[in-house]
């Protein structure tokens, strides 16, 4: 997943939470052009430490993974 891909994602989430991007830019104290732009895989400035409390406040968690050659079970489900 690049960081394009993962901008939509958290997009997904937020707004499967029916989560606006005010009321997350408004917490977690970013503007809405940050966050659309890193929403919408723009080249933004946004920080490591915002990302990981966007991912936070959506109660979500980043975790890492050793790389592997083979898909792992949720991938196969997205290939469905």
């Amino acid at each position: 997943m690049d960081f394009k891909e993962f901008g939509l994602e958290i997009a997904k989430f937020r707004k499967a939470k029916n989560i606006s991007q005010s009321e997350l830019c408004k917490n977690l104290h970013i503007s809405r052009a940050t966050l659309s732009g890193f929403e919408n895989g723009g080249s933004v400035d946004i920080g490591f430490k915002k990302v990981l409390q966007i991912a936070d406040f959506l109660g979500y968690e980043l975790s890492l993974r050793e790389k592997s050659d083979f898909p792992v079970f949720e991938e196969l489900l997205d290939e469905r």
